[in-house]
């Protein structure tokens, strides 16, 4: 794609250059690049909407969640823990 050429207009899909299979994989990232830099209230925000994308479509009132979060994610939410008591002093999840 050339410098002044949009999305798409160089005759490759844009689709084909995503390493990211779900919205979740992109949300996580950011969430780890807030984290580095120590943005409590931007990774808390992208927490909340990584759950959203995590459970959408997810059953109805009798679903029980048979997937395990990923170590990944996992390590984030951990980070975030810490970072929320280094700066509040506080542990609320």
């Amino acid at each position: 794609m050339t410098a002044n050429a949009a999305p798409g207009e160089s005759g490759e899909s844009t689709e084909s250059k995503r390493e990211y299979q779900r919205l979740s994989d992109l949300i996580l990232e950011a969430m780890h690049l807030a984290l580095d830099q120590k943005d409590v209230a931007i990774a808390e925000l992208l927490s909340r909407a990584m759950e959203m994308s995590l459970t959408r479509n997810a059953g109805g009132r009798n679903f029980i969640e048979r997937r395990d979060l990923s170590k990944d994610v996992e390590v984030a939410i951990e980070k975030l823990g810490e970072l929320r008591r280094a700066v509040t002093g506080k542990s609320g999840i």
